[in-house]
């Protein structure tokens, strides 16, 4: 079963990141948007989520005898999503104006990304009786998502490199949309029918406490990923190797994923999250130096930035899977989701600063090195520390969550 939970993370995971990594400068070229305008739909897009998800949790909850259907619906309505998102403005003018035709495009792609992350990881806490606790259910998920993320971020360069630029963003949508609709019979298995439960959260104050520290640790994450592009093309001037950086960024992450599994098993996540968040802040403090031309030291923080985050993708929510009784664990996870993405509008938000006026671009639009590197540097590396003195707070359990 191991081997379809990965593949169906890494199916989720192109909704998440590598979306927030192209759909600036896709929508910027391909739809005519200024970055400022994406950056405020982005955040503004939000809204329906503190609407939805919760909602969604609840109907996880509701219709333990349907999950085969709810994964279904998930992945189908992804497909459409990135088939109608990037691949028919490539091939025809799109039948809404640009900004509409983004904004009702991403409300499907986010929706089914939604069921789907709610009920994968609410599914989490029935798998991990049969797999070794949260942990072992976490490695394979989290290496799933970290996979997924790379291939899908890495996925516009290769179609542009073997069929031309013109149909990068084009085949990129199609590519996933096809993706989605193969991977429905091969990951169905995975769906085990059960009793409904209590229809509630159960968030008490540990969980409460974790859904917070998730919300400002994904914040530097989110401020990376959707600057990561502007911050390899103006601020190091090495546009053609964005690819390599994050092939080493996710390659590190999934990589190390099973053993930030084991470290947590075996001296607890609270030990484990303090050492990977400091690296981590090493490592962006390091990023706040470099200039145009620093590719091998850039290379080098990449692969220590992707190790510290796969201890984030296998702990965090491995503990909070541990707090979620299974009657509630939808409605649970619906609050978590709304946290993570809820972190990539706010970093989307960053791209309004970049967008403007007075001292913040410079030449065509372009983004001013200084705010790439406050952006990208500087914020994330505050906000670790906000994370790690969240960290120290947390209580010190003997053992991993079973």
């Amino acid at each position: 079963m191991g081997w379809r939970i990965f593949l169906f993370a890494a199916v989720l995971s192109a909704a998440g990141i590598p979306l927030y990594i192209h759909l600036p400068l896709f929508a910027h070229r391909e739809l005519g948007l200024g970055f400022e305008v994406i950056g405020l739909t982005l955040l503004a897009l939000r809204a329906v989520d503190f609407v939805q998800d919760p909602l969604l949790g609840r109907l996880v909850d509701a219709a333990p005898d349907h999950q085969p259907h709810l994964a279904a619906l998930a992945l189908g309505t992804m497909a459409l999503g990135f088939a109608l998102l990037f691949g028919l403005p490539v091939l025809a003018a799109p039948p809404l104006p640009p900004l509409v035709w983004m904004i009702a495009t991403l409300i499907v792609i986010f929706t089914g990304f939604s069921l789907g992350m709610i009920l994968f990881y609410a599914q989490g806490v029935t798998w991990a009786e049969d797999m070794g606790g949260h942990f072992g259910v976490a490695a394979w998920r989290e290496a799933g998502l970290l996979a997924g993320i790379l291939l899908a971020t890495l996925a516009p360069a290769a179609i542009s490199a073997l069929w031309g630029p013109q149909v990068q963003y084009g085949g990129y949508g199609l590519l996933l949309a096809a993706i989605c609709l193969v991977a429905l019979p091969v990951v169905r298995p995975i769906w085990q029918r059960g009793r409904p439960g209590a229809l509630r959260p159960a968030l008490g104050a540990p969980a409460r406490r974790l859904l917070g520290l998730a919300l400002i640790n994904a914040l530097p994450l989110g401020l990376t990923s959707t600057l990561f592009l502007l911050f390899v093309e103006y601020r190091l001037d090495m546009p053609d190797m964005a690819g390599l950086f994050l092939l080493v960024f996710f390659a590190a992450a999934g990589l190390s994923a099973p053993l930030w599994a084991r470290l947590g098993e075996r001296f607890g996540p609270r030990r484990v999250l303090f050492g990977s968040m400091t690296l981590a802040i090493v490592s962006f403090a390091w990023v706040a130096t470099l200039g145009p031309g620093d590719g091998a030291a850039f290379a080098l923080i990449s692969a220590a930035s992707g190790l510290a985050l796969g201890a984030d993708f296998v702990i965090l929510p491995a503990l909070f899977a541990g707090l979620m009784g299974r009657g509630g664990a939808g409605a649970g996870f619906g609050l978590w989701s709304l946290a993570q993405k809820l972190s990539l509008a706010l970093a989307a938000g960053s791209l309004v600063f970049l967008g403007l006026g007075t001292g913040t671009t410079t030449g065509a639009g372009a983004p001013a090195p200084a705010a790439l590197t406050w952006g990208y540097a500087v914020l994330p590396c505050l906000l670790k520390l906000v994370a790690l003195a969240m960290i120290v707070r947390l209580p010190h359990p003997a053992k991993a969550p079973a």
